[in-house]
C-alpha cells in the first residue's frame, strides 16, 4: 500500500478509537455534551482570530468548521480540536497585509499539500526534535504581537502590520480614546477574568459555561441595552464569499510564505497532539483507552484540512490547545466529538448571523488580546530559566516581533545550536594538590577539543604520585578517553597511581568496581543493598540497623559526597534561602527530594504524623510547627508553603479506627489535631475532595485528601501566613502522593470543590491559560 494512501485505508479500524459498539444513536452522550462545550469556545474564539488577521470573519467559522468535520474525521488524534489557533495569527495577517486575502488562501492551499507530503515521508516525529524553547519563544513573540496590535482595536483605532509602528503609535492612540469601545472592550476583560473565579455551588455550576462564551455575550447584551455606537461584526452574504485565488507575486516570497505556514501549522499540531496524549493517560476508567495519536496521520489530517479550509476561503489551521484542553476534560471518548463541533459550527454560521452581528469588535479585540498575553507564559519562562536556555527563548521571541516568524524561528535555531555547541566545547579541567593527592578534576563535556589542555593539566602530576581523576560531564569521546587511557598507563609504569572516577558516554572509567562498592540507585532501600555488600560478621541482635545506616553513610561518603560537596559548599557560605515550605508526613515512604526532584538549599521540609497543622492557640498545641511556619515565612521569606498528604497514611487509619478517642499518650494528643478533618468528612460535605478522574479508593483516601484541604485552612489562621497572603507574597498549594502508584497529584480549585489533579495533565503554550487550566490553590 502507498505511504500516500488515505488515512481511513491504512487503518480500517483505527486503534485510537474505542472499539464500535452498536448504538441506537450514533454519537455517544459523551462526545455530544463535550462538542457543545468545544463550540461554545471556538465560535467567538475564531471570530476574534478572524478579526485579528484582518481576513473576512467568516473565514474564522470556515476553518473552524473544515478543522473539526474534516480533521476530526482523518487526523491521528482524536480528540485533538483543530481550527484557527491564535499561533497562526501573525503569520496570517503578514500574508493578507504582503498578497491580499485570495491570495493567501491560495497559499494556504499549497501548505496543506506541503504537510500532505511531509506526512507521506513519515517525518512527523522530526517535528518533536525542536527545542521547546525555540517553541515557547515563537509562541510568545506571537502573543505579543498579538497583544499589542489589539489594543489598538480595544482602544477604539485601528493597528498597523508592523510591531515597532503599533508601539510608536500607541501614545496618539492613548489620546485619542473612544470611550465606547474602551468599555466594551474593559466589561470583556473582567467578564474573563472573574467568570472562572466564581465562588460557591452556583459559582460552580456557571463555570461550565466558557469564559470567553460569557465576555463576548456580555458585551454584545450590554451595547444592544445601552444603544452604543461602536463597530460590530458584519457578516456579509455567504454568496459574496471570496474563494482562494492563484498565487501571485514573487516566487521566492511565495516559497518563504508556503513554508512559513507549514512550519507553524505543523508544528502547533504535532506538540498538541502530544500534549492531548498525556491528558487522555491522565484519565481513569473506559476513557483511558484511547491509544496514543498517530502523528503521520495527524499531519495527513491538518494537511487535508488547510486544502479545503483554503479552497472555500477560510482561515489556515492547526491543533487549538484551550479547546483540546476543553474536549478532554468535558468527557470525550471518541472523534465524533470533534465532528460534531465542526457541524454545530457550520448550523451557527447558518443561522446565527443576525445574532453574530450585535458583538461588537471592541469585545472581540479584547478577547484575543488576552489570548495572546497568555501566550507569553510564565510557567515555560520559569522552565527555560530552569534549563539554561534563557538565550533561546529571548532570541526567538525578539526575532518574531522585530523580523516575522520565519526569521525568528530560525534565529531561535541558530542560537539553540550555538548554545549546544557552546557547552558541548566548554570543559573546565583544574589541578590541586590535597595532603600528597594529586586532584584532576574535569568540568563539562570531554572531546577532542579539549585533549590539548587535558594533557598539559595530566603532565602537571609529578612522576610517582598518586592522582585522582574526577569526570564530572555526560560525555567523552574516544579521542579524550584514549588520551586519558595512554596517560594512565604511562603513569602507573613510572611508579606512580592513577584512579578515574566517573561513567562517561557508557563506559565506566575507574577499574572494575570491587565487589563491596554498591552500585544500586540512591532511592534503593537498604534492604535491597545487601547483595552489593561483602558478607559480613555475624551481627549481634540490634546491630544490623546501626550497621545499615553506616553502610549507607559510606556509600555517599564515597559516590555521592564528591559531585554534591561544591554545591554544599556555596549553601555553606551564602545561608539557605528556600523558596518553599514543604510540610508532609513523617511516613517513612515519603522521600521528599524524590518526589520533587529537589536538591539542597530547595525546600525547608518540616515533618510529622499525619502532616498536621495545629490551629494557633489551641490546647495541647505543638509550638515546634507553629515556630517552623513562622520561622520559614518571617525569616527565611518563603514564597510557597506546600502540605504534602499520602496515600495509606497510618495517622489517618488510627482516627478512623478510634474516632480520635481521649487517650492520654502524647500520639494520642498529637492526633487530636486530626479531628476537624475526621470531621469535615463525616459532615454533609457534597462536594467532597477528589481525585481528577476518580472518586476516593475508600475512606482513608478520602480522609488523607480531606486532610490536606483541612490542614490548609489550619494555616491561613497563622499570623505570618495571614500577613503574607493578605500582601500577595505568599501561595498556599495542597499536594497529595500516592504511594502504590507513585503519583504526584496538586489541589485544584476551591475547599468546597477540591479536586486533586495529576500533574503531568495540561496542554502547554498559549490559549490553555485563557481556560484557567493549572492544578495549584492560590491561598
Amino acid at each position: 500500500m502507498s505511504a500516500c494512501a488515505p488515512p481511513h485505508a491504512q487503518h480500517p479500524h483505527p486503534p485510537h478509537d474505542p472499539a464500535p459498539t452498536r448504538r441506537r444513536f450514533p454519537v455517544a452522550g459523551a462526545d455530544l455534551s463535550a462538542a457543545v462545550a468545544v463550540f461554545l469556545i471556538a465560535l467567538p474564539l475564531s471570530l476574534g482570530i478572524a478579526l485579528a488577521t484582518g481576513a473576512p470573519l467568516q473565514a474564522g467559522l470556515v476553518a473552524a468548521a473544515v478543522g473539526g468535520i474534516v480533521v476530526g474525521r482523518l487526523g491521528g488524534c482524536p480528540l485533538q480540536v483543530s481550527g484557527p489557533a491564535a499561533g497562526l495569527t501573525v503569520v496570517t495577517a503578514d500574508l493578507i497585509h504582503r498578497y491580499g486575502w485570495r491570495v493567501t488562501c491560495g497559499i494556504t492551499v499549497l501548505a496543506g499539500l506541503a504537510q500532505l507530503g511531509l506526512g507521506c515521508l513519515r517525518v512527523a516525529r522530526g517535528a518533536l526534535a525542536v527545542s521547546p524553547a525555540v517553541v515557547h519563544g515563537m509562541l510568545a513573540g506571537i502573543g505579543i504581537t498579538i497583544a499589542v496590535a489589539q489594543l489598538h482595536i480595544v482602544l477604539g483605532g485601528s493597528p498597523d502590520s508592523s510591531v515597532l509602528a503599533n508601539l510608536r503609535a500607541l501614545p496618539a492612540q492613548l489620546a485619542d480614546l473612544h470611550p465606547a469601545a474602551v468599555s466594551m472592550s474593559a466589561l470583556t476583560l473582567a467578564l474573563l477574568l472573574a467568570w472562572p473565579r466564581l465562588p460557591g455551588r452556583a459559582g460552580r455550576l456557571l463555570r461550565r459555561v466558557p469564559a470567553a462564551l460569557v465576555a463576548v455575550t456580555g458585551a454584545a447584551a450590554t451595547a444592544a441595552l445601552t444603544g452604543l455606537s461602536l463597530p460590530r461584526v458584519e457578516l456579509p452574504s455567504w454568496h459574496s464569499h471570496a474563494l482562494a485565488g492563484l498565487p501571485e507575486g514573487p516566487a521566492l516570497g511565495l516559497v518563504a510564505a508556503v513554508l512559513t505556514t507549514t512550519l507553524v501549522c505543523s508544528v502547533q499540531s504535532l506538540l498538541g497532539a502530544v500534549a492531548v496524549d498525556k491528558l487522555v493517560a491522565a484519565r481513569t476508567g473506559p476513557q483511558s483507552r484511547i491509544g496514543r495519536s498517530d502523528l503521520d496521520r495527524e499531519l495527513l489530517g491538518q494537511g487535508a484540512a488547510n486544502i479545503v479550509s483554503g479552497a472555500l476561503g477560510g482561515l489556515p489551521i492547526a491543533g487549538v490547545a484551550v479547546r483540546s484542553t476543553a474536549n478532554v476534560n468535558s468527557g470525550a471518548v471518541s472523534r465524533n466529538s470533534t465532528m460534531v463541533h465542526g457541524v454545530l459550527v457550520v448550523v451557527a454560521a447558518l443561522l446565527m448571523v443576525p445574532v453574530l452581528e450585535e458583538i461588537p469588535l471592541a469585545s472581540l479585540a479584547a478577547l484575543v488580546m488576552a489570548v495572546g498575553i497568555q501566550m507569553v507564559s510564565l510557567h515555560h519562562i520559569r522552565t527555560v530559566t530552569r534549563h539554561r536556555e534563557v538565550p533561546v527563548y529571548a532570541a526567538t521571541t525578539l526575532g518574531v516581533v522585530a523580523l516575522g516568524v520565519l526569521q525568528g524561528v530560525f534565529l531561535g535555531v541558530a542560537v539553540a545550536v550555538a548554545v549546544a555547541l557552546h557547552r558541548l566545547a566548554r570543559t573546565r579541567i583544574t589541578h590541586h594538590e590535597q595532603e600528597g593527592v594529586h586532584h584532576v578534576r574535569v568540568r563539562g563535556q570531554l572531546t577532542f577539543l579539549a585533549v590539548p589542555r587535558l594533557s598539559r593539566t595530566l603532565h602537571l602530576v609529578p612522576q610517582g604520585a598518586h592522582a585522582i581523576v574526577e569526570l564530572d560531564g555526560s560525555f567523552m569521546d574516544h579521542a579524550a578517553y584514549e588520551s586519558l587511557q595512554d596517560w594512565r598507563s604511562s603513569h602507573t609504569a613510572r611508579g606512580g597511581t592513577a584512579e578515574l572516577a566517573g561513567r562517561r558516554d557508557g563506559i565506566r572509567t575507574a577499574e572494575q568496581a570491587p565487589a563491596t562498592e554498591c552500585r544500586c540507585r540512591p532511592w534503593t532501600p537498604w534492604r535491597n543493598h545487601q547483595a552489593c555488600f561483602a558478607a559480613a560478621p555475624a551481627a549481634r541482635a540490634g546491630q544490623g540497623a546501626g550497621r545499615e545506616l553506616a553502610r549507607g553513610i559510606s556509600s555517599f561518603q564515597r559516590n555521592t559526597a564528591p559531585l554534591v560537596r561544591e554545591e554544599l559548599a556555596r549553601l555553606a557560605r551564602e545561608g539557605q534561602r528556600p523558596s518553599q515550605l514543604f510540610l508532609t508526613c513523617a511516613d517513612s515512604r515519603l522521600v521528599t527530594s524524590m518526589i520533587t526532584a529537589s536538591g539542597p538549599g530547595d525546600l525547608f521540609v518540616v515533618r510529622n504524623v499525619g502532616n498536621l497543622v495545629p490551629p494557633p492557640g489551641e490546647e495541647h498545641g505543638d509550638d515546634s510547627v507553629a515556630a517552623a511556619i513562622e520561622y520559614a515565612v518571617d525569616v527565611l521569606g518563603v514564597r510557597s508553603i506546600t502540605v504534602c498528604g499520602h496515600s495509606g497514611c497510618g495517622a489517618m487509619q488510627a482516627l478512623l479506627t478510634t474516632g480520635g478517642g481521649q487517650g492520654d499518650t502524647p500520639l494520642q494528643r498529637w492526633l487530636r489535631h486530626g479531628l476537624p478533618s475526621l470531621a469535615r468528612t463525616a459532615g454533609d460535605h457534597p462536594e467532597r475532595p477528589r481525585l481528577a478522574g476518580r472518586e476516593p479508593a475508600d475512606t482513608v483516601e478520602l480522609l488523607c485528601l480531606t486532610n490536606v484541604v483541612q490542614q490548609l485552612a489550619h494555616l491561613r489562621a497563622h499570623g505570618p501566613v495571614a500577613r503574607a497572603l493578605a500582601e500577595g507574597t505568599l501561595e498556599l498549594h495542597g499536594m497529595y502522593f500516592h504511594v502504590g502508584e507513585a503519583q504526584a497529584y496538586l489541589l485544584a480549585g476551591t475547599e468546597e470543590g477540591a479536586v486533586f489533579e495529576d500533574v503531568a495533565g495540561g496542554i502547554g503554550g498559549g490559549e490553555e491559560a485563557h481556560e484557567g487550566v493549572g492544578v495549584t490553590s492560590r491561598g
